[in-house]
């Protein structure tokens, strides 16, 4: 496959006064996990939303997989993977019972989806209600459901945001093998050494605007600094806030 898995271009999106995205422009190779890295307000989700056809932009269009995103595209459904900020789960169902749910929306056989547990480490959590889970296992069930019908692109908008080091780092892990299985990988993360430890490539973003894309090595290098935190302060001039 010479296409991309993911262009976007000229990319915009205003609320009121705000303008959230400002003509964001990029391009995710297949096989890549490629991050979006800024902080807090930076347009992050708002970007990912509109590649993933779940908002219209108002500007500029993304194409997934050879595919236009927009409008609401039935073709992608099962080829690609959706985890969102919010985790969003049914009520009074246990783990095993989530994932089923979420397996027969895409005609997936129950076996699937109870390889899928396993695969995330929640199969002793089977019988565990989803209000009952730590942040990371409710992580973990969010990231597996999204995976459960074998996509070939899974966005994770800020996955390990509020989870203590130790889950951070087995969630990590987890990220690893998904993309280690050929699968691409879109993040969003606010946390500068998860970009670094789990990225090819990060694009900078802030505003609402796209600074700098490259390798966190590459970036490193080119602005002559010692961190990512440092090319952010190179870029924009202010020291980064997570």
């Amino acid at each position: 496959m010479t296409d991309d898995a993911i262009t976007a271009e000229g990319l915009r999106k205003r609320y009121g006064e705000t303008q959230a995205v400002d003509g964001v422009t990029f391009e995710v190779r297949h096989g890549e996990f490629y991050g979006i890295l800024g902080p807090n307000g930076a347009g992050k989700t708002t970007t990912l939303e509109i590649v993933e056809g779940l908002r219209e932009p108002d500007e500029g269009t993304a194409r997934l997989l050879g595919e236009p995103s927009w409008p609401r595209n039935p073709a992608l459904l099962r080829r690609i993977g959706v985890q969102l900020q919010a985790s969003a789960f049914f009520e009074r169902l246990s783990a095993r019972e989530q994932i089923h749910t979420f397996a027969s929306l895409y005609g997936v056989p129950a076996a699937r989806a109870d390889a899928m547990l396993e695969t995330v480490g929640l199969t002793d959590k089977g019988g565990t209600r989803e209000n009952k889970l730590s942040g990371g296992q409710a992580q973990r069930l969010s990231i597996a459901c999204a995976l459960v019908h074998d996509p070939e692109l899974v966005f994770l908008d800020e996955p390990t945001t509020g989870l203590d080091p130790q889950a951070r780092r087995n969630l990590w892990d987890l990220l690893r093998a998904i993309n280690s299985e050929g699968r691409t990988v879109v993040l969003t993360t606010h946390y500068m050494d998860e970009a670094e430890v789990l990225c090819d490539r990060v694009a900078v973003m802030d505003d609402g605007r796209i600074l700098r894309v490259g390798t966190p090595a590459q970036l490193i290098e080119e602005l002559g600094v010692r961190s990512l935190e440092d090319v952010f302060l190179q870029l924009t001039g202010r020291e980064y806030r997570e």
